[in-house]
């Protein structure tokens, strides 16, 4: 029987967990035997006796779970300790940022365990179902325009009253992907009015789609991006987007950011200079924190205040709704587990699934992912070609060729001997 062990997060700001009791039901359902760390889910508010109701066991040892499971489920990047106590060929399932992490990648890799990143998923529409930065990602947005209400010393909707008419909040939304394209839907239904910018121009459509005005850089060229991701643009396109913003931000009351480019420092769209612009009471929900933040005066993890603006750089904003952001995630990895899975319960990782093919960082002890090999000075891989079906004919002739090649000398020079003396007459007939 497969086991799947998931441990308790340890970051002191994680509140999520990777499997929920629905999730644990449905991979008992499937002949999985599931072990969780005690008190896993208390930051999501699911106790160890919801989990024990729907057949999971619960381990009050970390390093013992660790050392007997198969598969590990869990959110945050591996510490070497974990990985140590991981059984040697276990797979584990979770966020790692290979790129700026190769030590661990090294780690894992010697011990053979089958590390599948949950950041690195391919964009595809197949893959949305096990997309986890897409999932937390649209709670990120929705949270921070809540956020940004209540740092606001007014409302948002208007409000027409006996004593005069309350004009509407002006939010501005940076970076149009799946936060940027929830924090628009949440803004306009509290009723504010909403703009919001994007390099990408296919997300004017989406943007309006919502209710929120499109701010379009012109006369510039804009870079493309790959994966579903902005490139980082040209310092030309960079000036005319801090003018055309300029003239946006003195008006704003609120400014959420969510411009983000992976294994990168955020871009800086909210200068020192944009700051001083903006009214007093003002605020800057900075979802880019993380990363450095978009807004040159954010401080990462902090709340300040300068110019008069309240700039919010909390991190890892998921786990402040972790209710939610731990189902949506528990669900992810269950999908990823599950496709691994054959009609017969058994377990096993295959490259012919494009998913797995592109988040496995390294399996039985070989780095598979291209650009971490490359990161690491090795060799790429040498794929096999497919092999490529005969025609019949051709194949016939094939096998009489080899036939002939292996017939002794003494017969092949027999027979090319009665081959020269036929006639004419017999070759006509021929």
């Amino acid at each position: 029987m497969v086991s799947v062990f998931i441990p308790k997060e340890t970051p002191e700001d994680e509140r999520r967990v990777a499997a929920t009791p629905d999730t644990i039901k449905k991979m008992v359902g499937k002949g999985l035997k599931v072990v969780v760390q005690a008190g896993a889910g208390a930051g999501a508010h699911i106790s160890d006796d919801q989990y024990k109701d729907v057949g999971a066991e619960i381990e009050a040892e970390r390093g013992k779970g660790l050392g007997n499971a198969d598969i590990v489920l869990q959110i945050n990047i591996p510490t070497e300790g974990d990985i140590d106590a991981m059984k040697e060929g276990a797979s584990l399932i979770s966020f790692l940022w290979a790129f700026e992490h190769l030590d661990l990648v090294k780690k894992l890799n010697e011990r053979k365990i089958s590390m599948f990143a949950m950041d690195a998923i391919p964009r595809t529409t197949r893959a949305q179902k096990d997309d986890a930065l897409s999932s937390q990602a649209s709670l990120a947005g929705y949270k921070a325009v809540l956020i940004a209400a209540n740092h606001l010393h007014k409302i948002l909707p208007m409000m027409m009253t006996p004593a005069g008419t309350i004009k509407p909040s002006r939010f501005i939304v940076i970076g149009i992907g799946v936060a940027g394209l929830q924090a628009i839907a949440t803004a306009k239904r509290l009723g504010a009015i909403v703009e919001a910018t994007d390099p990408r121009p296919e997300t004017k459509e989406q943007a309006e789609s919502l209710g929120g005005k499109f701010l379009e850089v012109e006369g510039v060229e804009v870079k493309q991006g790959e994966g579903g991701y902005a490139a980082e643009q040209t310092e030309e396109y960079k000036k005319a987007q801090a003018e055309m913003l300029s003239k946006a931000f003195a008006n704003a009351d609120a400014i959420i950011t969510t411009a983000l480019i992976p294994y990168k420092k955020a871009p800086t769209t909210i200068t020192a200079d944009h700051v001083k612009s903006m009214r007093a009471g003002s605020v800057i929900v900075d979802l880019a924190s993380e990363r450095g933040g978009n807004c040159e005066l954010t401080e990462p993890g902090q709340t300040v205040v300068k110019e008069g603006v309240t700039i919010v750089g909390d991190l890892n904003w998921p786990s402040t709704v972790a209710v939610n952001s731990s189902d949506m995630y528990a669900k992810n990895v269950q999908n990823i587990v599950f496709d691994a899975m054959d009609k017969e319960g058994n377990f096993k990782w295959s490259y012919e699934d494009e998913i797995v093919d592109g988040a496995m960082v390294c399996h039985e002890g070989e780095v598979h992912h291209p650009k971490v090999r490359e990161l690491m000075g090795l060799p790429p891989l040498k794929k096999e070609e497919p092999k490529q079906e005969q025609e019949p004919e051709a194949q016939a002739k094939g096998e009489e060729a080899k036939a002939d090649e292996e017939k002794p000398a003494e017969e092949k020079a027999a027979e090319n001997a009665g081959e020269a003396s036929a006639s004419p007459e017999e070759e006509k007939k021929e």
